[in-house]
C-alpha cells in the first residue's frame, strides 16, 4: 500500500508519472498536472516511491534513490498500473524523469500490463533489466550534454537505441541539442531549452495517442 498523486478524468487512458530521485516534489506533480491535460486528456497516477520522503539536496536525493528497493519500485509501478485499468483506464503508459525514466523503461520490459512507455534521460542498469527484451513500445528523451556517463549521456542513449533495435518493439531515441540533463525541468536553463521542451511533449503526445 502506498500514496498516490492522482489527476485527470476517470475513463481517460493512464499514465503512470514516475518520480526523479528527489521524490514526489512539486515538479513531478506539476508533469503529471500537464500530461493530464494533453490531446483528449489521461489520468495521470505519480507512486510515492519513496514513501512520503522528499530530498531537498542532491546529497540526500542520491541517499533516497541508493537506498531505493528497485524490484519493489516495479512491484509499485505494476500494482499503479493495474489499480488505473481497475478503475476505468482502458490502456495505461508510463513514463519517468531521471531515475523515474530509468524506471519506466524497466516497466516496458518487466511489466506486461503497461501499454506503452516515454523516458526522460535515464536507462536502467543491466543488473535491473535488458532493454532488448522489451515488450512495450519505448521512446526515450535524452539531452547531448547531459554528464551522467552511462545513465542518461548520449553513450547510454546510443547504447539503448542499440538494444530496442534488436528486440524489435516500437521504438524512439531522441537527443536534444544543447540541452543537459533535467532539461524539462522549470529552471532558469529551461527557457533558453523552450524549443526542445516544446518538441519532446509533442513527440510524448504522439507517442502515448498512438498507443493509448
Amino acid at each position: 500500500t502506498f500514496d498516490a498523486y492522482v489527476v485527470g478524468k476517470q475513463d481517460a487512458p493512464g499514465v503512470v508519472v514516475l518520480q526523479e530521485w528527489w521524490g514526489v516534489n512539486n515538479q513531478v506533480k506539476n508533469h503529471a498536472t500537464h500530461i493530464s491535460q494533453i490531446g483528449h486528456g489521461y489520468r495521470a497516477l505519480v507512486p510515492d516511491l519513496y514513501r512520503g520522503k522528499v530530498a531537498l539536496d542532491a546529497a540526500e536525493a542520491r541517499h533516497l534513490m541508493e537506498g531505493l528497493d528497485w524490484q519493489g519500485a516495479i512491484k509499485d509501478i505494476q500494482a499503479s498500473v493495474k489499480w488505473l485499468k481497475e478503475n476505468g483506464s482502458p490502456k495505461v503508459g508510463v513514463t519517468g524523469y531521471c531515475m523515474g525514466g530509468a524506471l519506466a523503461i524497466a516497466s516496458g520490459v518487466l511489466v506486461p500490463e503497461v501499454d506503452a512507455v516515454v523516458a526522460f534521460y535515464g536507462t536502467p542498469s543491466s543488473k535491473l533489466v535488458d532493454p532488448s527484451r522489451a515488450l512495450a513500445p519505448i521512446q526515450a528523451h535524452f539531452g547531448e550534454l547531459d554528464t551522467y556517463v552511462g545513465f542518461a549521456d548520449v553513450t547510454a542513449a546510443k547504447s539503448l537505441e542499440e538494444k530496442l533495435k534488436s528486440c524489435g518493439v516500437p521504438h524512439e531515441v531522441h537527443i536534444y541539442p544543447g540541452c543537459s540533463h533535467a532539461f524539462m525541468n522549470t529552471s532558469p536553463e529551461a527557457l533558453k531549452n523552450q524549443g526542445a521542451i516544446d518538441l519532446a511533449w509533442s513527440r510524448f503526445a504522439t507517442w502515448m495517442a498512438r498507443f493509448l
